[in-house]
């Protein structure tokens, strides 16, 4: 160990760094291909499955969330045609109704005006009735009136009056 030791401490009073030693280089890349080699078993039976495994796992979960996000856009794009449809519908029952309405309104206004047609018509044939019976009554009036006033006339200048010539020369007068 003497030896050893003493060689060390050569080497070490001419290079500084023992790792610069090309005496020491054959053991030093001895050591350098076993670790290579324990790090590379490490690595490729321990630490490379399960970062694989972990990674296989996030693109699962990524493929995963891909197609669900396509089947609710799916979702989203039926729900809003639905949607849609039941809004034009419902804008289209809308229509229906007000149509409906609007017709209904008319045909009851038709009804109301042509029954306020037919009270009017009614009130007016009253009316030209109760005219006409008035215009009648008011030439028999007339007529009695003219009939007494010439009699009475006839009887002032000191005639005497006979009612049928009265009578015929009003009828007469009145004709034309």
């Amino acid at each position: 160990m003497a030896t050893n030791t003493n060689a060390a401490e050569a080497a070490y009073s001419v290079h500084p760094m023992p790792q610069l030693e090309p005496s020491f280089w054959g053991n030093q890349v001895f050591w350098l291909l076993v670790t290579l080699v324990v790090i590379y078993f490490v690595l490729s039976r321990i630490a490379l499955p399960r970062i694989a495994a972990v990674l296989a796992e996030r693109q699962g979960t990524i493929t995963n969330d891909l197609a669900k996000a396509e089947e609710l856009k799916a979702k989203a794009v039926e729900a809003e045609e639905a949607y849609n449809k039941a809004l034009a519908d419902a804008r289209a029952e809308a229509q229906r109704i007000a149509a409906e309405t609007k017709a209904e309104m008319q045909a009851e206004l038709d009804a109301a005006t042509v029954k306020a047609d037919a009270e009017i018509a009614e009130k007016l044939a009253e009316s030209e009735k109760a005219i006409a019976e008035i215009r009648a009554n008011a030439l028999a009036s007339v007529e009695a009136v003219a009939k007494d006033t010439a009699a009475e006339l006839i009887t002032a200048l000191g005639g005497e009056a006979d009612d049928k010539a009265v009578d015929a020369a009003v009828a007469a007068r009145m004709k034309g």
